[in-house]
């Protein structure tokens, strides 16, 4: 259960990666932050974000050309 969600779609990178950041640090460690992105580069964009920032990618998943995502802040 995600304690944010981002709506990130219609946005193209670099913003979805711009807002998630800024959303996750309106969080607490440990809470998770959903977004939702239609840029298809957004997977390995939240990958790396991910590897880079120590944040855990705890799902990632398309649906219907909208990819979801969910993030714990480290």
């Amino acid at each position: 259960m995600a304690d944010s969600t981002l709506d990130a779609k219609g946005l193209n990178c670099p913003l979805p990666i711009l807002r998630a950041k800024k959303a996750l640090k309106e969080l607490a460690p440990g809470q998770v932050l959903a977004i939702e992105a239609t840029d298809p580069g957004s997977a390995k964009d939240f990958e790396s974000f991910c590897s880079q920032t120590g944040n855990t990618l705890v799902k990632a998943s398309e649906a219907g050309g909208v990819y979801y995502y969910e993030i714990r802040k480290s």
